[in-house]
């Protein structure tokens, strides 16, 4: 079902649900990806954030980590701890997993999940 979802828009994704082309993402992808959550309402809370991933991979040609954009979420006013926070009200599921999908990038082949 999900992969029908994104398929009527002509995106092709990896086994795990991630765009294989990245340029290919919109931000009507993104309310159509949450959907395959369980519980997941995108606001407009959550476009900074994958507007905020999109630019640093296009900057640094890798996918921001939470570290990076709890950097981010600082520079912004936000307290540090608060910042954390915030990223997993927002991505319950994990940041790297749902909020990485959802700014349309590709898998990330090096992390460190542990």
């Amino acid at each position: 079902m999900s992969m029908r979802i994104l398929q009527d828009l002509g995106v092709e994704r990896c086994k795990d649900g991630y765009l294989q082309n990245p340029e290919d993402w919109n931000k009507e992808m993104v309310f159509k990806l949450a959907s395959e959550w369980k519980g997941m309402e995108v606001r407009d809370e959550h476009f900074p954030i994958l507007e905020f991933i999109r630019e640093f991979h296009a900057e640094h040609q890798i996918t921001p980590d939470v570290r990076d954009t709890t950097k981010f979420l600082v520079q912004k006013g936000y307290d540090k701890k608060e910042a954390k926070k915030y990223l997993f009200k927002l991505f319950p599921n994990g940041y790297m997993q749902q909020g990485v999908q959802l700014a349309g990038m590709r898998r990330p082949t090096a992390w460190c999940v542990g």
